[in-house]
């Protein structure tokens, strides 16, 4: 998967429909979820269904139930909370001094 985002803050592990298709997943393999979610935007997202699929992370395999959505996103997929603890792993984030100049 290209371009995924690690959030702590969500619940829920998201796959854009763009990579569901690329992934060549048929839309029938996908069950029934019923609750809407609320896109970055602020705007309800119907999700089309879910689905469990294996994630792979260097040696460790976890299944992971993704909700999927047809929506705009710069990432394939979002891993939150339910991931992160399966994986037994803490997010970090990686943190540069920057020193600024006035041009003085």
């Amino acid at each position: 998967m290209k371009r995924v985002l690690v959030d702590q803050s969500s619940g829920a592990e998201i796959m854009y429909l763009n990579l569901y298709k690329g992934l060549k997943l048929k839309l029938e393999n996908l069950t029934s979820y019923d609750s809407p979610l609320v896109g970055f935007d602020g705007k309800t997202v119907i999700p089309r269904g879910q689905i469990r699929l294996p994630v792979q992370a260097g040696s460790e395999v976890v299944e992971v139930d993704f909700i999927v959505v047809d929506a705009y996103s710069p990432y394939t997929a979002i891993m939150a909370r339910p991931w992160l603890l399966a994986m037994g792993v803490v997010s970090s984030t990686l943190h540069l001094k920057v020193k600024y100049s006035s041009g003085d």
